[in-house]
Formats: structure tokens, C-alpha cells, sequence
């Protein structure tokens, strides 16, 4: 299955029915399984056999769309949880507590933002953030001796800038952290960070993967690639027995492989139940086998886009990391080569009041708190998403208050050009 092309594995991996079973992936609507004897469930709580329990923990059709992305990905391990917000959250939390820190990217999504500036700060936790650009002196010294990670997005929302996944990659294993990367945007489909040295990956699944507005959910995928053993003192909810737990010691148990995952599971996953429902995991599914062919026309239709809005009088700017002469251009030919998503961000002439007129005029793209599916939108994130921000936390993110973000659907492409051109009057 590793020496299939991404198209493949999109269709194909994760689930192989055997002779005379269901064809899709089965929903498995079911809280609870059932077990002859209390010594076999037993085992199951002990982690000595698989299977499952209860579903607050596992459940079989998210543990076979898991394995699907983990596929595409290039992963060893993964998981589904509740929504890309929980992904992130239990991606940092399984490494990171109470008196520990974490270096960011500063254009990170705003959502993602204030759930580390603000919640997780609540719970003990501190973050630095910095810019994409930073250089190698300022991204160093940005690290302290508690610090458990660094955290980026592969092309970050709104902003649009693109990680530069070598630079970060360098300083985290420098320091002995891994290098967690939100990988919503581009998909594996267009960037597979594992190949850049990125270590735990993880989506929004809501977005490109679902595809359809259908189901809100979240993955996190573990490159295998980290070694915890090696590091242990930094990561003693890994390389000590958990006493939560029948004092398992996961990367002795697990390996490097399955270890990050499995803790998240029997320890984030059982206590906080973020869970995505197995019909919203049949549905991500259905998205996936189709997503290799959605992101060309995503991409073509963003692009083309983006070059209607650059040749406007009436655009101040466009963001858009693979138009030629973007700030973020040559990056993106490095990292996404293939193209790099359907979401396009540029400021209009005439500050907030012409952003708000030109969106109320629009006849295609619809105002939604959404982005990246088969319709498109568009979104004022300084009015919106990114609303509870400060004017300098909206600077240092890459927002202004003239700033829209449209995300081109699978509609035509002249169509939508037709619709932006008659809105910018």
C-alpha cells in the first residue's frame, strides 16, 4: 500500500473488505460491543488485544477512515476526533501540560490562535509565537528548556503564507521537539509534510477532505519518525508508566510508531470524549475518494481567480502562494509543486466599508463561517474568525481589516469570475 500514488490511496486504502463483506465502509452505530466473557473485555482495557469497548474511546468506521488518511499521509498511526479544533488541541495536550511551552507560528488559523493564547495558557501552558519568516536566529530563540513542540500550518488560514517546513523542521529536532503541522489546506493530496520533516500532522477534516459541508470532524497521524525514548525527559507522559493506566509505559509498549497515538486514545480520548460519530466518519469518507480530483479544480479555480483579482484597479493586494510574484511563490514550487489550495485572500481599495459592499453584491459565493468544499464562499475574517484578536495580534496573523478570503468550489471558472468582477462593480 506505501507504493501506491496518492489517487489510489484515496480510493482504495484504509478498508479491504473480504469475501462477502460490504463493499463501503460500514457504520458501526453502536456505543457499545459485546463480549462472551469479562476476561476478554478485560484485555481490551489492559490494551493486550484490539478491539473495542465503547465508542466514546474507538469505533471501527473511525478507525478504518483513519487508517485511510494515515495512508495518504505516509503515517504509522492515527486517529479522528470530534472537529479540527480537538486535533489540535489533543496534538499539543498529549505532549504538552501544565508548566511546559510551545513555540507557533504567528499566522496560524484564529481559531487555533486563541485556543492556545488563551485557553490552554488557562490551563498552564506557554506559547511563543512567531512570524513564518522568522529567521533561523529568531526561530531559535524563540525556545526555552520546556519547550515540548513546535506548531505550523502548511499554508495557514487566512494569511495564506506557506510554512517553510525545512527551517522549522531543523530548529524542532535541534531542540529535541517534534514539528506538529495542520495540514487543512493543502491535503495529502498536495503536501505530504512527513517527506519535509514534520513528525505529527494534523486536519480539520471539515474542510477539503469532507469536501461537502456535510460532517465537521478532525484527524491527527503520527509520522513514526520521533523518537521519544530518546528524549524522555522531555516526554515523560510517553517514556513513564501512566499511572492512569494500568502503568503503561506507551513508547515501550507501542514503539515509536503507535506510541503518540495510543495515549491520545486511551488518555485524551477517554477522558474528553471528543469523538467524531461514525456516520460523520462514513461521510469524510465518501469526501476522500473523491479528493484527488477536487483539489485540481479547486486549485485551477483559485489560481485563475487570483489572476482576475491581481490585473483589478480596484484590489490593493492579493495573497495566493502560487501566482507568480506571490511573497510566498518559490516556497510553494518547493513544497506544493502540485498546486495549493481553492482559497484566495486579497484586500479591496476602500478599506472595511468596500470589503462589506463588495460581499453583499456577490451572487456565487455565499458569506459562510466556512471554507474549502465544493461550494464556494467567502469570508470578512477580521469581522468574523478572527474578531476576538487584538489590531496587533490581527497584524502579527496577517489580517486587515479590508481583507476577504474566498474559497473557489468546484463551480465553473468563469462563473465565479463573472460573479467577483460584477461585485467589484
Amino acid at each position: 500500500m506505501q507504493n501506491w500514488n496518492i489517487e489510489t490511496k484515496c480510493v482504495q486504502s484504509g478498508y479491504r473488505p473480504g469475501n462477502g463483506e460490504p463493499r463501503e465502509v460500514p457504520i458501526y452505530q453502536s456505543t457499545t460491543f459485546k463480549y462472551a466473557t469479562s476476561a476478554d473485555m478485560g484485555k481490551l482495557f489492559d490494551l493486550e488485544a484490539e478491539g473495542y469497548f465503547y465508542t466514546r474511546l474507538q469505533n471501527p468506521t473511525n478507525d478504518l477512515v483513519a487508517a485511510k488518511i494515515t495512508a495518504m499521509e505516509g503515517g504509522t498511526a492515527g486517529m479522528l476526533t470530534s472537529s479540527g479544533q480537538a486535533a489540535s488541541f489533543f496534538a499539543v495536550f498529549n505532549i504538552a501540560t501544565q508548566g511546559d511551552h510551545v513555540v507557533a507560528c504567528s499566522t496560524i488559523y484564529g481559531g487555533t490562535f486563541n485556543l492556545f493564547n488563551v485557553t490552554m495558557r488557562k490551563m498552564g501552558i506557554d506559547f511563543t509565537f512567531v512570524s513564518p519568516d522568522a529567521t533561523e536566529e529568531e526561530l531559535n530563540a524563540a525556545f526555552k528548556p520546556n519547550t515540548k513542540a513546535v506548531f505550523g500550518e502548511t499554508i495557514a488560514n487566512p494569511a495564506l503564507t506557506v510554512f517553510d517546513f525545512e527551517k522549522f523542521a531543523k530548529a524542532a529536532h535541534e531542540h529535541g521537539v517534534p514539528l506538529i503541522i495542520d495540514n487543512t489546506f493543502a491535503t495529502p493530496v498536495n503536501c505530504r509534510p512527513f517527506e519535509w520533516g514534520a513528525d505529527i500532522v494534523t486536519h480539520s477534516t471539515t474542510k477539503y477532505m469532507d469536501g461537502h459541508g456535510t460532517a465537521v470532524g478532525g484527524a491527527i497521524v503520527d509520522s513514526g519518525n520521533f523518537d521519544w525514548m530518546a528524549h524522555a525527559e522531555k516526554f515523560p507522559g510517553l517514556t513513564t508508566p501512566d499511572e492512569s493506566y494500568h502503568g503503561i509505559t506507551y513508547a515501550e509498549r507501542f514503539g515509536q510508531g503507535g506510541a503518540f497515538i495510543t495515549k491520545a486514545t486511551a488518555q485524551l480520548m477517554r477522558d474528553f470524549g471528543a469523538i467524531q460519530s461514525p456516520q460523520n466518519a462514513f461521510y469524510l469518507n465518501l469526501g476522500l475518494e473523491s479528493l484527488h480530483t477536487r483539489m485540481r479544480q479547486h486549485c485551477a479555480n483559485g489560481l485563475a481567480l487570483a489572476e482576475f483579482l491581481k490585473s483589478s484597479p480596484k484590489v490593493e493586494s492579493v495573497n495566493y502562494p502560487s501566482l507568480p510574484g506571490d511573497p510566498y511563490y518559490e516556497r510553494a514550487m518547493k513544497y506544493l509543486p502540485n498546486g495549493s489550495c481553492g482559497v484566495v485572500s486579497f484586500c479591496i481599495k476602500g478599506g472595511r466599508d468596500a470589503a462589506e459592499e463588495f460581499m453583499s453584491k456577490l451572487k456565487i459565493f455565499a458569506i459562510e463561517t466556512h471554507v474549502a468544499d465544493a461550494r464556494s464562499c467567502c469570508l470578512h475574517p477580521a469581522s468574523s474568525t478572527h474578531r476576538q484578536l487584538t489590531e496587533q495580534e490581527l497584524i502579527d496573523c496577517g489580517i486587515s481589516g479590508n481583507q476577504i478570503r474566498m474559497s473557489c468550489g468546484l463551480e465553473n471558472t468563469e462563473d465565479l469570475i463573472r460573479d467577483v468582477e460584477q461585485a467589484l462593480g
